[in-house]
């Protein structure tokens, strides 16, 4: 089953950037690929993600603020983020679902119930 690593987290003071990578391994089919964070006391939720096809959705918080990319092999994701708010404070996790079109036609992309596999997390602290 797929395994992934994050990594890249820190403290920053706001206004700063941070890069988070995720590697994948042990993917043998497609994959949307996302970026979740959760807070202390709150739920988990959806920053941003890609599908296999390319497609890109990003939670309307971080819009502006947040990139997501991966390489060429699908294998590797990232999330540049820049502009730092401490809001943005929470641990970070990768995750993967297999990629099929009921994923982005219901609006699930950044769904965290939708996905199946997860990483141990990155912890991202903003100083203000």
């Amino acid at each position: 089953q797929p395994r992934l690593a994050e990594s890249g987290g820190g403290t920053v003071q706001a206004g700063e950037s941070l890069r988070l990578t995720c590697v994948a391994s042990e993917l043998t089919y497609k994959y949307c690929m996302g970026w979740f964070r959760q807070a202390p006391g709150k739920e988990r939720e959806g920053v941003a993600a890609i599908d296999d096809d390319g497609t890109i959705k990003y939670d309307d918080r971080v819009k502006g603020r947040f990139t997501i990319s991966q390489d060429s092999a699908k294998r590797v994701l990232y999330l540049q983020m820049d502009s730092l708010k401490p809001e943005d404070t929470a641990m970070y996790y990768c995750a993967v679902v297999h990629s099929t079109p009921a994923v982005q036609r219901l609006g699930l992309m950044l769904d965290a119930s939708t996905y199946n596999y997860w990483g141990q997390g990155t912890q991202v602290t903003i100083s203000s």
